[in-house]
């Protein structure tokens, strides 16, 4: 009788421990699955950030692409209008000896002299004609109104009949290339003082 109780005591303190002993591995379980689950996540979050970067760095670099192309196509254009303002420059000269030449034979009687007028003014429409395709136009100036950006005042003038800042004298030709200012039109303007006659006037 005292054996089998000795044995059955020893086989519920055997079945205790195993309980003890299961519940603790599942105890331990459950805690290194929690570990695995914050770990994942952290996991997740860092990839996440990784794609992001790169998403930002991709898109940096996308629109630095499209700003060169975009400044590469305008300095092309401006190459293109701009490339032989150097030399188209210089030949404006050779538009003002043109210019001289037929002033100074204008008046002249002579019809020889008006034949060969008549073929330096052809020639001079011809090169003018030419330099107009490359862009290098004349700039208007007798008649229109006084435009700091494209004309020089040389003096001012009273010029009735004539409203102010009128241009009524040009001495010398203005020329741009493809809008831009190449020589800007020397040029007399009106001047009336018709403020200071109107309070004279007045008085």
């Amino acid at each position: 009788m005292s054996d089998t109780t000795n044995s059955d005591a020893k086989n519920a303190e055997e079945l205790k421990n195993n309980d003890e002993t299961q519940a603790k591995q599942e105890n331990e379980d459950v805690l290194v699955h929690d570990d695995d689950n914050k770990g994942s996540a952290g996991t997740d979050e860092a990839i996440q950030e990784v794609k992001e970067d790169w998403k930002n760095k991709y898109y940096y670099v996308l629109a630095e692409m499209d700003n060169s192309r975009k400044r590469f196509q305008r300095e092309k254009e401006n190459l293109i209008k701009y490339g032989n303002e150097k030399i188209l420059s210089n030949l404006i000269g050779v538009i003002d000896n043109f210019d001289h030449s037929i002033k100074a034979l204008e008046n002249d009687q002579d019809p020889r002299i008006k034949n060969i007028l008549h073929g330096i003014e052809m020639v001079r429409k011809q090169f003018t004609d030419v330099l107009a395709k490359e862009g290098l136009n004349c700039i208007d100036s007798v008649g229109q109104d006084f435009n700091p950006n494209f004309h020089e005042a040389m003096a001012k003038q009273e010029a009735k009949g004539k409203r102010d800042n009128e241009i009524i004298f040009e001495y010398q030709k203005g020329y741009v290339l493809n809008g831009r200012l190449i020589r800007p039109a020397k040029v007399i303007v009106a001047e009336n003082n018709t403020k200071q006659e109107d309070e004279n006037n007045n008085n």
